[in-house]
């Protein structure tokens, strides 16, 4: 009973997202805030047997994680760098530079193929999300495409490395738990993943033909106003911390921005300033979501979880389905890939060596439902990220994130479809059970 209470909290955030979408007229029109709070509320109750004072206590030390303060950061420095880079002309000047040599039906495809070779290279969704969603959201008003669909093309190609590059963390903490290779698991993911982005990437050449430009300033007389961009874009396919390459960005504005005379000291301040507090509503809807989520394991959910799928194993299709029930679960709990995979990467690899599962294919499994899981997430670090930067609401990406629908649905595929051959060490395992 404790672990069905658990998930209240979870109850309650689906039902006043329902509700509240039919009352606002749309999904993408509910109050994000409003329902974490609501949510948040319910999950302070949810901790029985304890005085209140402990009860916010839990609720607080999840709120206040170091990954979750580290997301905070990572917020405040990218909304000031945003609005100080759009106030001094670096955002349309980037835009118009690259208009000038990808034409725009090929924009929304361009975006695409740049996240996704950004994200290999940097090994973090996050750190291209800031680094590309400045000139998405401009490079929308430049072409009249909708914002959400550039903004989910992004976001899209950000998980395509986070899912392969060998520096990134989900693929490292996921071959680690199931003791395989780095080279191997690449090269076993590959052959998944790779159709699913060139079919993405044809739906965003068909979707995007129809795209024309609309008229610019120009960048003739204003290249210089695109180097806090480009230095930026460098240091973050260079390897760099997110947090030292956001730093650097907003110090070039500064500088540019001052030698342009676009501003001065106070004026570059106040839009600093400005784009921080335009980050205040997914600071705090971050930080609802990880005290909820403390809550929620606090009261047992993630190993009621755990057992509950378990316990329903009797052949390799139910392992592979189960290894990826598990981390799905634990990545909507925590909404954090890379903790879901740690939180479930023990079991998986029992459960793929109880099933004679190649630990590749296992490594694979927990990393891609996990990116495709994240992808989706409108209470996740990327999608609050992205739709902070570019001014609209999480909801509204969602029915657009295509990479991300079209990774879960081949996951699931490539379950049903493969053989379901059982080795006699399983059989002989499943008979002992």
């Amino acid at each position: 009973m404790r672990g069905l209470l658990a998930f209240s909290p979870i109850i309650a955030m689906l039902a006043l997202l329902v509700g509240l979408s039919i009352y606002s007229g749309g999904v993408s029109n509910a109050p994000l805030l409003l329902i974490f709070v609501l949510a948040a509320m319910v999950a302070v109750v949810s901790l029985r047997g304890m005085k209140f004072s402990e009860r916010v206590a839990i609720f607080s030390q999840g709120a206040g994680s170091k990954d979750l303060l580290l997301m905070v950061w990572i917020f405040m420095l990218a909304g000031s760098f945003a609005a100080s880079a759009k106030d001094m002309g670096a955002a349309g000047a980037m835009v118009d530079l690259t208009l000038q040599f990808l034409p725009a039906r090929f924009a929304l495809a361009g975006l695409f193929i740049a996240a996704c070779l950004t994200s290999l290279c940097m090994g973090t969704s996050v750190g291209t999300i800031v680094a590309l969603m400045p000139i998405a959201s401009g490079m929308a008003e430049r072409t009249e495409m909708t914002v959400p669909m550039v903004v989910a093309a992004v976001v899209g190609g950000a998980f395509f490395g986070d899912n392969l590059s060998f520096i990134s963390d989900t693929t490292i903490v996921a071959t680690q738990s199931q003791g395989c290779r780095l080279s191997d698991k690449f090269r076993f993911n590959l052959k998944m993943v790779l159709p699913i982005a060139i079919v993405v990437c044809a739906m965003y050449l068909f979707i995007g033909s129809s795209a024309v430009a609309v008229p610019g300033a120009g960048v003739d007389a204003a290249w210089w106003k695109v180097v806090p961009y480009l230095a930026v874009l460098v240091c973050a396919a260079c390897g760099m911390h997110v947090l030292i390459v956001l730093a650097i960005g907003n110090l070039l504005t500064c500088v540019t921005g001052l030698l342009d005379g676009s501003f001065d000291l106070m004026s570059w301040i106040q839009s600093t300033l400005q784009g921080v507090m335009g980050m205040s509503e997914l600071i705090l809807i971050s930080m609802m979501a990880g005290g909820i989520f403390a809550a929620i394991s606090y009261n047992g959910g993630m190993e009621f979880m755990l057992r509950h799928i378990s316990r329903r194993i009797s052949t390799r299709r139910g392992a592979e389905l189960s290894i990826c029930s598990l981390v799905a679960f634990a990545n909507v709990c925590t909404a954090n890939n890379t903790v879901a995979i740690l939180s479930v990467g023990g079991m998986a690899r029992r459960v793929a060596e109880q099933y004679d599962i190649d630990p590749r294919r296992s490594a694979s499994l927990l990393d891609t439902t996990s990116c495709a899981v994240q992808g989706l997430l409108p209470y996740g670090a990327q999608l609050l990220m992205a739709s902070g930067l570019a001014g609209i609401s999480a909801l509204s990406i969602v029915p657009y994130l295509f990479y991300p629908m079209l990774l879960a649905l081949v996951v699931l595929v490539t379950i049903i479809v493969r053989p379901d051959h059982s080795s006699s060490s399983s059989s002989s395992s499943e008979s002992n059970m």
